[in-house]
């Protein structure tokens, strides 16, 4: 069974691999010719944009709350991570819309200095750096987790003997807290990558011209699934890349200390001028990334909102709940049962079953779309094909004409979530459990029936409300696979914001924001728990 699941999860991406060397009618060397260096230029420089941002913002935001002293640093901890709850699809509607010329930033400046539009320059949201700026403004949580989790895990001995060395607080950040905490960090930046090249909405809507942009445009305007196949697999290319890199990068070195204190070192006490920097530098990322855009939709929902907002909610909100039920069920039932025999019977098959069933969530959802879609309509066709010949009768696209193709795209990319968060629920386990239910008489099935699932109850929660909540989020596998007249609240904001109806998506943007803010929540009560516990070993007589 573990082998069947990875090899539907692994589906779409050798449909993709099989795309190579065959004939798109010349659209894939109309292409190359055309717009695909202006995409890998583009997906490049936003990369490697972001990665500089997120880096700056969230290994700065993590070191101070973690070692410095400052008004406001406790509530900060959990109020970094706020950005998660905003898809960046909708922070990019609420930057332009707030930036553009006739939006209250560029007005309230005319109308105050007396200027014409000649008379000042202004950045522009819709270009390659307001892409930037507005995925790191959004994704700079994942570089802050990691490092705040490194930051914390290290040894005091070694900070306390750097500063009786004669370095100073920064000095000692540079030369050992950095350099110790380089593999968290760059496991966080890694999945800033990932998320950056995956990106659709928010860099469509900014007018750049990336892969994953691309993708959707060669399959939806051009009508060619192989071209937009092979240009898949140069996304996969980078993807794969990145995943190589980061692997041989934590294989090659170490970076642990001896000291088992689990001591955490004093914080700095920071002077008045210096708190205030600090407070600003860690709230001005929240104020971009989460409040204001939260105000705006709001106050344009409050005023100006959609005014079949109840039916609307009723009608969108129904197919997006039903979507993102099943999918997430569907999602914690894989992932129990893989994690369970990865658990119970390690063999190397297994083990590589389940290494391949946690690779969807690192590949983009435009290629997965793009994948799941090929391989259905080369199922479909043969079928159709054989009925014809057999029968003389088709049974037509009942497969890639309903929500089956979304749920299997859903399960390929997310299978992944539920999986890690079951597997390391089930680490806390002990084997001691599971060896006295066997000399009991207990059966592996009820071994997971009768002790683990009780167990892992809000183990289980956890990870079907993650996988719920993104599958609500997700943008172009949605877009691509959703049958015909079936939308959800993702799809109608990203087509009414396309039309600069911003003010009626305003209502369905702030639901998703509402349902996104649940999984931000779990996180930092994960997070206050660790620090409790902690706090706990650090005053324990042992």
């Amino acid at each position: 069974m573990c082998v069947l699941i990875a090899c539907l999860v692994a589906i779409p991406l050798l449909q993709i691999i099989s795309s190579v060397g065959r004939s798109s009618d010349g659209t894939w060397q109309h292409l190359q010719e055309t717009v695909l260096p202006g995409y890998l230029w583009n997906t490049l420089f936003l990369a490697l944009g972001v990665s500089f941002i997120t880096t700056m913002i969230g290994v700065g935001t993590a070191w101070l709350v973690t070692s410095c002293q400052f008004r406001g640093s406790v509530i900060l901890q959990w109020a970094l991570l706020l950005p998660l709850a905003i898809p960046s699809y909708l922070l990019a509607y609420a930057a332009t819309d707030v930036l553009q010329f006739s939006g209250p930033v560029q007005t309230f400046l005319r109308d105050t200095f007396d200027w014409t539009r000649d008379d000042y320059w202004f950045p522009n949201a819709r270009s390659l750096s307001g892409a930037i700026v507005i995925l790191s403004v959004n994704l700079y949580p994942y570089v802050y987790l990691a490092s705040r989790t490194a930051f914390l895990e290290q040894s005091a001995c070694i900070r306390e003997m750097s500063r009786t060395l004669g370095l100073g607080a920064w000095t000692s950040f540079f030369r050992v807290s950095l350099p110790m905490a380089r593999p968290s960090i760059f496991i966080g930046l890694s999945l800033v990558i990932m998320e950056t090249l995956s990106e659709f909405g928010a860099v469509d809507y900014c007018a750049v011209d990336t892969l994953a942009t691309g993708i959707y445009r060669t399959w939806t305007s051009r009508g060619s699934l192989i071209a937009a196949s092979q240009l898949s697999l140069c996304l996969l290319g980078a993807v794969a890349f990145l995943i190589a890199f980061e692997s041989i990068s934590r294989a090659s070195r170490r970076f642990h200390s001896s000291d088992e204190s689990n001591r955490v070192a004093a914080r700095i006490t920071l002077s008045l001028p210096q708190a205030l920097a600090a407070s600003a530098f860690c709230w001005l990322p929240i104020l971009a990334g989460f409040v204001l855009p939260t105000l705006l939709f709001t106050y344009k929902t409050w005023f100006n909102g959609d005014q079949r907002a109840v039916e609307m909610l009723a009608d969108l909100g129904t197919h997006s709940l039903i979507l993102a039920t099943i999918a997430a069920t569907l999602a914690v039932a894989l992932g129990v049962y893989v994690a369970h025999a990865h658990r119970t019977h390690p063999t190397r098959l297994v083990r590589a079953s389940t290494r391949i069933s946690g690779l969807g969530y690192a590949i983009p959802g435009g290629v997965i779309a793009i994948g799941v879609m090929g391989a259905i309509l080369h199922v479909e066709n043969g079928l159709n094909e054989a009925c014809e010949l057999l029968f003389q009768w088709s049974p037509g696209f009942f497969f890639s004409g309903s929500i089956l193709a979304l749920l299997f795209a859903y399960q390929t990319r997310f299978l992944a979530v539920s999986l890690g968060v079951i597997q390391a629920g089930l680490t806390r386990v002990s084997p001691d459990m599971d060896a006295v239910s066997r000399t009991l008489g207990k059966s592996g099935f009820k071994i997971l029936t009768q002790v683990h699932l009780p167990i892992l109850k809000r183990t289980l929660l956890c990870a079907f409300m993650l996988v719920f909540v993104d599958v609500l989020k997700e943008l172009p596998a949605t877009l691509i696979l959703r049958p015909f007249n079936f939308e959800t609240l993702a799809v109608r904001v990203y087509q009414l914001a396309s039309d600069e109806r911003l003010d009626e998506a305003s209502t369905a943007a702030l639901a998703i924001i509402a349902a996104g803010i649940i999984p931000v929540i779990v996180l930092s009560r994960l997070m206050s728990h660790g620090s409790s516990y902690q706090s706990r070993k650090q005053i324990s007589p042992s």
